[in-house]
């Protein structure tokens, strides 16, 4: 099969066609270098200028201080949800965590393991579809650090700020909205993405911590869980996800120099979400948008159908128009469209299209 479909997966999700031809072209050989980047030592030279030049382009991007450390690890965020509170979470101290769906609830389990915790939000009563206004939140103002995930993937919802926690450390799940847009980097004490939602394949997780905080990290923790053990070594530690690292920096020079940073990148995102859920509301109920209008994500657009009937229905005839991974989770049911950075305004114009066609023949 040539013909590429238009991917909605949440993830590991769509690339942007120019990377994947540049993998495609340096797969065997690397310019300059004889052999292909699945081949090469992480101690070469060739390696170490494309790791660092991973780290320009994300510090460039997102306007990171020196003070802060730019880690590449692996794991993906189910890795970084125990790792956050073995390293940030002393004894006698206690973690927020705001609950806004699925991520984040697993986020909060993990760190139970660990140590002690408040839920100082949760969502759960209307099924995660909406972020707390800043009166709702019932914060320790001793606490180690508040968590919270920025976009849930599940349920559809996102904040449009950051939740102000005072001289607190600001910990993030920026997973499935990383370089969407831009970030205050500064707001934050740490935060992390697994990158296979816009920064890469599946593989390497990107942690951005300020360096104070690295202090923090006890010296009898297992080497690889330890934040200030990867620091020091350059996340070279062990040997990293090589290729990983390899394709997040072709992303990383494709936002700089095609997209025009993450500016451009959040105004394409926010019109290719527009046209979905201005269908979804002008669809007279026909569509139901999972999450709070002044919640919505604009990464996973999340609505229901009248029917499972429908919704089936609809997955399959989408899928004969080349848009597949349509398919809600479980929990919240109905589509799920997920229109990462790579997903091209084309794609969300046929989706839009096409939503608009199967209400019209199936809308009593």
């Amino acid at each position: 099969m040539t013909e590429r479909v238009y991917n909605f997966s949440a993830g590991p999700a769509v690339f942007p066609l120019s990377v994947l031809e540049q993998v495609q072209r340096d797969m065997l050989a690397l310019p300059g270098v004889g052999a292909s980047i699945l081949e090469i030592s992480h101690r070469s030279g060739a390696f170490t200028t494309i790791i660092e030049d991973a780290e320009k382009n994300l510090r460039k991007l997102l306007s990171i201080p020196d003070d802060y450390a730019v880690l590449f690890v692996q794991g993906g965020s189910r890795l970084q949800f125990s790792m956050v509170p073995m390293n940030l979470l002393g004894r006698g101290q206690v973690a927020d965590y705001i609950i806004t769906g699925s991520w984040g609830n697993y986020a909060l389990a993990e760190a139970k393991k660990v140590g002690e915790t408040r839920v100082a939000w949760d969502g759960k009563s209307t099924n995660y579809d909406r972020v707390p206004d800043r009166a709702e939140l019932n914060l320790e103002p001793q606490a180690a650090y508040v968590h919270y995930t920025d976009n849930e993937t599940i349920q559809g919802v996102e904040f449009q700020s950051e939740p102000q926690v005072g001289d607190v450390p600001l910990v993030c799940d920026v997973s499935s909205n990383f370089l969407s847009r831009p970030i205050d980097v500064r707001k934050y004490g740490l935060i992390y993405a697994c990158a296979q939602k816009n920064a890469g394949p599946a593989g390497v997780t990107v942690v951005i911590i300020r360096k104070d905080l690295l202090k923090r990290s006890d010296p009898n923790l297992p080497g690889y869980l330890n934040y200030d053990i990867h620091a020091q070594n350059n996340s070279l530690w062990n040997t990293p996800p090589t290729f990983a690292i390899y394709v997040l920096k072709l992303i990383t020079e494709w936002l700089l120099n095609d997209i025009g940073g993450l500016e451009a990148m959040h105004r394409r995102n926010a019109d290719k979400a527009r046209l979905l859920y201005e269908e979804v509301d002008r669809s007279s109920g026909f569509y139901a948008g999972h999450a709070k209008p002044q919640c919505r994500s604009l990464m996973n657009v999340t609505f229901r159908l009248p029917s499972d009937e429908l919704t089936t229905q609809f997955v399959a005839e989408a899928k004969k128009r080349n848009l597949t991974e349509l398919k809600g989770h479980r929990s919240v049911g109905g589509i799920r469209a997920s229109i990462y950075n790579a997903m091209p305004l084309a794609g969300v114009e046929a989706l839009r299209d096409f939503m608009a066609e199967f209400r019209r023949k199936n809308q009593k």
